[in-house]
């Protein structure tokens, strides 16, 4: 996939040597306002970092950035507005992987992310923490492991709603780990952890903010954490590698635009938003909420990045047998 995404980029870029009236109107992004679409409603994680790009971008690019909110069916709406947009460079998706990699395997009648949508650059870099309630008796993952084989399909886990990345990093530690666990999707992080607290449900996949106040409050255990190194914010949590469970689940945020955009536009997308996060602010705003800065990537490796991620999840989809309920 991503080597026929690179032959067409190169074939649109071919055409427009032969247009010197479309290069010039291309030299000209961006031609007035850009508008950033946020999937989700104001306030959650995405729409927070896509207004701390804009903020950076804004000096960049010389004009005003405006966040466009199209909540629901978990980032589709938003991610459908985009893909139909006039291809200028002036309506941009801001993403979380799971919307562009995830949704087109579990929901019924979605479109083709990979061909609707050209890959810009990655925003934002984070992974899950794993925590119980302070009443399971455990103090690491294999505990929990062992607890788990002593009474199978007795323990559960919560999640934000199906097909999102706590219910797959849950799905994935089941699968690795030989045991059952029973998957409760709620409606939010927030209700999915109350109840871990509360003590209804045992363990939770939590994104990092809501999570690490309530481990270092005293009100959650944290057992690992998914990613491939441990995190500044919990130190002394190791990864479910370093436990001997072969899981590794992290997520991300990106720059997406529709997909004829051309190539001239793209790069200058690209070169404008990786300045503006070159801000300290940017790194900052990103740390407050848990979060770390995207690796170095070109757009074309950004791209090839999102069709392999986006091949991994529909085979593993299968694998897990995961649909939207």
């Amino acid at each position: 996939m991503s080597k026929v995404t690179r032959r067409h980029a190169l074939a649109l870029g071919g055409s427009s040597l032969l247009l010197p009236s479309a290069v010039r109107a291309q030299a000209n992004w961006p031609a007035g306002p850009v508008t950033f679409v946020v999937g989700y409603a104001a306030g959650g994680s995405t729409d927070i970092n896509a207004r701390e790009l804009a903020h950076v971008m804004t000096p960049v690019i010389g004009q005003q950035i405006i966040i466009d909110n199209k909540g629901g069916a978990a980032g589709s709406i938003g991610l459908r507005a985009v893909a139909n947009a006039k291809p200028d460079g002036q309506t941009l998706f801001v993403a979380v992987g799971t919307n562009v990699i995830i949704n087109p395997h579990v929901q019924k009648g979605m479109i083709d992310t990979l061909a609707a949508l050209a890959p810009i650059c990655q925003i934002t870099d984070y992974q899950y923490v794993l925590v119980v309630g302070n009443t399971v008796p455990v103090k690491n993952a294999a505990e929990l492991v062992a607890l788990a084989k002593k009474d199978p399909e007795k323990l559960t886990y919560s999640s934000s709603g199906v097909g999102g990345n706590n219910h797959l990093a849950g799905a994935l530690f089941a699968d690795a780990a030989g045991i059952k666990i029973t998957h409760v999707p709620y409606k939010g992080t927030g209700p999915a952890v109350a109840d871990v607290i509360s003590g209804q449900i045992t363990m939770n996949f939590s994104s990092l903010p809501p999570a690490v106040s309530q481990v270092k409050g005293g009100n959650l255990k944290a057992l690992a954490v998914t990613g491939n190194k441990r995190v500044s914010s919990l130190p002394d949590v190791p990864t479910l590698k370093e436990q001997g469970i072969d899981v590794v689940v992290t997520s991300w945020q990106g720059l997406f635009a529709p997909a004829k955009t051309p190539p001239d536009i793209l790069d200058k997308i690209e070169k404008a938003a990786k300045e503006g996060m070159k801000n300290p602010k940017y790194e900052e705003a990103l740390a407050r909420d848990g979060l770390e800065m995207p690796p170095e990537r070109t757009r074309a490796q950004f791209a090839k990045f999102v069709g392999e991620e986006h091949a991994f999840w529909g085979t593993t989809l299968k694998k897990l047998n995961i649909q939207m309920e």
